[in-house]
């Protein structure tokens, strides 16, 4: 298969499979986000409720682009950290996938609930920091600048649908006080009755939109992580989209080109010169290889992962030069340059349909087995009251919108952070911070700030390991 002996196979659907179980995991791990507030406001019966989130979990991955999952491809520079040696690929993704999956499972044995992201994101960073130590290594172990933006954007989701709850929740109150709909609101919802046929609509409504929102942006991780691995083990095919028109190329290469011939060298310092150098002979490459073919399979299979590398490169160097103060470029060339990298791009940054038919089966059916456990801790431990019907809607609809606008820019965030964050909110919102469980409020708090460190520890242990048995 893809021109490996047998064993290398084997390993490769291994790691396939493995990342199918990471999603599988990451399903009924994070299935509580849409689900426990319609539980425990009486809204759907459990199995139901979990059988309509994983549908439009599934409905989601398909539907969800792949803006995120390229975040995390391009978190991990393959491009540096892939050789020649299939035997160092697969230790790379064996000690992520494992140190990923373990911690998940760790964590929902306890119900706690914690970030899938931060999961797979730590083991990936521990995996890339680990190599950085090796003797032969060069380059950027880390694209330290999408690290950055994802590391923003997992930090900051929580502490906004923490407060965009409590305004909401202040706004609820307000529009409702002294009116009939105020207490209908606000009440702890009867034992096994289900709320009025509204209420009932919006938070049927919220669930859906947070099931559909988490196969948005969890799914693709699940799809990002499964291209590292082809990307890894089997470049030769996967490095390059197949599918792509490479007649579109060439045209964007060279105003590319004409771009950076005009930027004025004897301005820039050493390591910037050898950048511009660098990025210049890369495109020239690049011309060579797009322009004596018609398809991406015309391509030499050991000409492919060289042709992504450089394009990966040349854009990261032209992005970083364009920023410096002694590059003279306007905004239009810059914006203009910007779009034609863009259009190089896509001829790398891609995923199969099996590939998202595959993640958006393992989430889908992840989502229907084992939720009570975090679902238990969402809907009775985080407060010190039951659910009620304000809260449950507020936290699921400012999960959703966070949720749905992070995937729209490609930043990978924690569902069960913003979920869990949301009905904490709710709780402060309605009785202050001695509403709150203090107890499960210190375990959430402990996992999130234990989950990075500790995986990227334990993948780059196992990263170092795997090396030297592989």
């Amino acid at each position: 298969m893809f021109d490996l002996d047998f064993s290398y196979s084997a390993l490769l659907v291994l790691c396939l499979f493995a990342a199918c179980a990471f999603e599988f995991v990451n399903g009924f791990h994070d299935t509580a986000n849409a689900v426990a507030t319609v539980i425990y406001t009486n809204t759907l019966k459990p199995w139901i409720a979990v059988i309509w989130s994983a549908t439009w979990n599934f409905l989601g991955v398909l539907t969800g682009g792949i803006a995120v999952a390229m975040s995390i491809v391009n978190l991990l520079p393959v491009e540096t950290l892939v050789d020649q040696n299939i035997s160092h690929s697969l230790a790379m993704i064996l000690a992520l996938l494992l140190t990923a999956i373990f911690w998940n499972l760790l964590t929902w044995y306890f119900g706690i609930p914690c970030s899938s992201s931060h999961t797979l994101i730590g083991s990936i960073l521990g995996v890339a920091l680990a190599y950085s130590v090796l003797p032969q290594a060069s380059g950027d172990a880390v694209n330290w600048g999408k690290a950055k933006e994802i590391g923003y954007s997992l930090l900051l989701s929580p502490l906004f649908g923490f407060t965009m709850t409590i305004i909401l929740m202040y706004f609820l109150r307000v529009a409702t006080r002294k009116t009939p709909m105020e207490d209908m609101l606000f009440r702890e919802p009867k034992k096994n009755q289900p709320p009025p046929t509204w209420v009932r609509g919006i938070l049927f409504l919220t669930c859906t939109l947070v099931s559909f929102f988490h196969g948005q942006n969890d799914g693709q991780k699940g799809v990002g992580l499964m291209m590292l691995i082809l990307i890894g083990i089997v470049p030769a095919y996967f490095a390059l989209d197949s599918n792509f028109d490479v007649h579109k190329l060439p045209p964007s290469l060279h105003k590319i080109e004409l771009a950076i011939s005009s930027i004025d060298s004897s301005t820039l310092s050493l390591l910037d010169k050898k950048k511009l150098s660098d990025t210049k002979a890369m495109n020239s490459r690049l011309l060579a290889v797009f322009s004596s073919a018609t398809f991406v399979n015309d391509i030499q299979k050991d000409k492919k992962f060289e042709a992504r590398k450089d394009v990966m490169l040349m854009d990261r160097n032209i992005k970083s030069l364009i920023d410096k103060e002694e590059v003279r470029l306007s905004d239009k060339e810059k914006g203009s340059l910007k779009d034609e990298l863009k259009k190089v791009r896509k001829i790398t940054d891609y995923s199969p349909r099996w590939v998202i038919v595959l993640i958006s089966l393992s989430l889908g059916l992840g989502t229907m087995i084992g939720w009570k456990r975090i679902v238990k801790t969402v809907g009775e431990k985080i407060g010190k009251e039951h659910l009620t019907y304000a809260q449950g809607a507020s936290a699921e609809m400012v999960a959703s919108i966070t949720i749905g606008l992070s995937s729209r820019f490609g930043w990978p965030v924690s569902t069960t952070h913003v979920l869990s964050s949301g009905i904490a909110g709710s709780m402060v919102a309605s009785k202050g911070v001695k509403n709150l469980q203090p107890d499960t409020v210190r375990n959430i708090l402990i996992a999130w700030f234990l989950t990075l460190p500790v995986v990227m520890i334990l993948g780059g242990s196992l990263f170092l390991l795997f090396r030297s048995i592989f």
